[in-house]
């Protein structure tokens, strides 16, 4: 729950009785108006639609904090952007509270059935069957998100879940328009949705791909949102409507039980948190693996004086840091509940320095000289979006349905398509899956587990100024979330740092991805000179959503990312 804390006045009037007195009181005057507020008296909302935004704020201006908004925001993204989100799939909850500081990080990743074993996904011929790692039933793991919200609704909102999910149901009963991404993302998928007649009935309209702008109503949606929002997790997880999703998942070849459903549990863990030249990074633990990366590339970048360095010399610096941090990034990491990782060695500073120290200042290291190991390749198919509420309440959320309308599938009468993040994990040691994703027993599909991640929801926290940053983009994500701190920290906007151009190197291949204007003609020219291979101009990425709060100017400013399409993002200030 969160605690209102009284504002700090900005101006006083000082009566001046007496010289002394009135000296006195000036300084007071001085000191009053230079001290930062205790809250920020306005709320900041930016997600990947309008339409999600829009229901947050109503949710705030209810009597709702942060956390009620969060559930609204996300509730509603499952409806308007199934192809990223939805209840089918899960997330990871970075939450602040205002009241006690106290941060927590909710883990709603989706969890492997206990039916789970390798040989499910192998071939006749001994190989990776990849049709059935992404699409369908068997690629499905058992849902968190419905969980996540029952959990925040009880735990730290201020409304009922059934007011913070009613824009989500209204908006499913009464339809709103096609835009471009989703009707992108129907096409895209249109052959896998069309295997199944839940999912052809939901997503094509008269057997054909929805226009733009063609009103959407998804009706048993908006049904299962009703049944989370009168009986909580039990209105999905337990009883009739589970059964029916176990019946169908079964009858198309899926192995989930109604144990499965019923022993699902969100799990609340402890942020990674570390100090970057005075300002307090809090970020995702395991099962991501953007945290313990991104901890490693500011602590290497944290030795040197940015600031004082031409932009070439810097990007270097900065590519040689996300080279050494993708390496070690896929080592060791895979569910915390399961696996024993080292952590603190690997987010230490001190292990930051030994890496540093292998940085040549005018020189690329090449990559075959690092120890090997092969990168995941993620889709990039998720939302993130980020939240501030006029107490000063944080949340940065980031949740996925793996692929693209993740499996394709969709139980009759649900409304939602399940995820496909089985194939998150390393489904057979050794052999790529279907984006490249190489792995063992760390990450391995066993019973209960929950596949790595590279969601990376952060805060920036500072003297005087606080960030809400984070955003999709697959296996890019750590880096673009690490260039949105550098810039944050050198005082962007968040508009601004949401629409800077983005380069990324994730070790292998041993190439600079950088989007169009990432870097001009000479700048680009002198990276090749120190040995970088620059593929200049590739197709741009992300979809990053900021808000901010300056507590010495209260300025709230929220910036969604100008990438994309129609709905591509929505940032508002209230």
């Amino acid at each position: 729950m969160s605690a209102a804390f009284p504002r700090t006045p900005r101006r006083r009037r000082c009566a001046l009785a007496a010289p002394l007195i009135g000296l006195v009181l000036l300084l007071a005057c001085a000191l009053a108006q230079a001290a930062p507020d205790a809250r920020p008296g306005k709320a900041a909302i930016a997600s990947a639609h309008p339409l999600a935004t829009e229901a947050g704020l109503e949710i705030l201006a209810q009597g709702g904090n942060a956390f009620d908004a969060a559930i609204a925001v996300g509730a509603v993204l499952s409806v308007v952007e199934p192809q990223s989100s939805g209840i089918g799939g899960g997330g990871f909850f970075l939450l602040h509270r205002a009241g006690d500081g106290q941060d927590l990080f909710l883990d709603a990743r989706e969890t492997a059935p206990a039916a789970t074993r390798t040989e499910l996904w192998i071939g006749a011929d001994g190989k990776l069957d990849r049709d059935k790692s992404v699409n369908g039933p068997l690629s499905a793991g058992i849902p968190g998100e419905p969980a996540a919200y029952a959990w925040l609704a009880e735990h730290q909102g201020q409304l009922p879940l059934a007011t913070s999910l009613a824009p989500a149901i209204r908006l499913a009963r009464e339809g709103f328009p096609a835009y471009g991404r989703l009707v992108s993302a129907i096409g895209q998928r249109r052959p896998v949705l069309e295997r199944w007649p839940a999912s052809a009935g939901l997503y094509l309209v008269d057997g054909q791909v929805p226009g733009e702008g063609q009103r959407l109503r998804f009706p048993d949606l908006a049904a299962t949102l009703e049944r989370i929002a009168k009986d909580g997790d039990a209105g999905f997880y337990r009883g009739a409507f589970a059964a029916s999703m176990v019946e169908a998942v079964r009858a198309a070849g899926g192995t989930w039980t109604e144990r499965d459903l019923a022993d699902y549990r969100v799990k609340v863990r402890t942020p990674l948190t570390l100090d970057y030249r005075g300002w307090r990074i809090v970020t995702a633990p395991p099962p991501s693996s953007g945290g313990i990366a991104l901890s490693e590339m500011l602590n290497i970048l944290s030795g040197y004086d940015l600031s004082g360095l031409d932009r070439v010399r810097r990007t270097h610096l900065t590519i040689e840091a996300m080279r050494r941090a993708y390496r070690d990034r896929a080592e060791y990491l895979g569910d915390p509940d399961y696996v024993t990782m080292p952590v603190a060695e690997l987010t230490s500073p001190l292990y930051a320095a030994g890496l540093r120290a292998s940085i040549h200042p005018e020189k690329a290291t090449p990559s075959a000289l690092l120890p090997g190991y092969a990168p995941p390749v993620e889709p990039t198919h998720t939302t993130h979006y980020s939240i501030l509420d006029a107490d000063g309440n944080l949340a940065a959320v980031t949740k996925t349905v793996n692929l693209t309308l993740g499996s394709g599938f969709v139980v009759p009468g649900g409304g939602f398509v399940l995820n496909n993040e089985m194939d998150d994990f390393a489904l057979r040691p050794g052999e790529p899956n279907a984006f490249g994703l190489i792995g063992g027993d760390a990450n391995a599909p066993k019973p209960g587990r929950r596949p790595l991640s590279s969601m990376t929801p952060s805060f920036v926290i500072g003297a005087d100024r606080i960030g809400v940053i984070g955003t999709p983009g697959g296996s890019r994500i750590i880096t673009m979330v690490l260039e949105g701190i550098l810039a944050f920290v050198d005082g962007d906007a968040p508009a601004q740092v949401a629409a800077n151009p983005r380069f990324h190197h994730q070790y292998l291949p041993d190439v600079v991805s950088a989007e169009p204007n990432a870097f001009s003609a000479e700048e680009r020219r002198a990276l090749e000179a120190m040995g970088h291979t620059v593929n200049a101009g590739e197709r741009t990425w992300g979809l990053m959503n900021v808000v901010s709060w300056d507590r010495r100017s209260g300025a709230v400013e929220a910036g969604s990312d100008p990438r994309g399409s129609a709905g591509s993002g929505s940032a508002a200030v209230r």
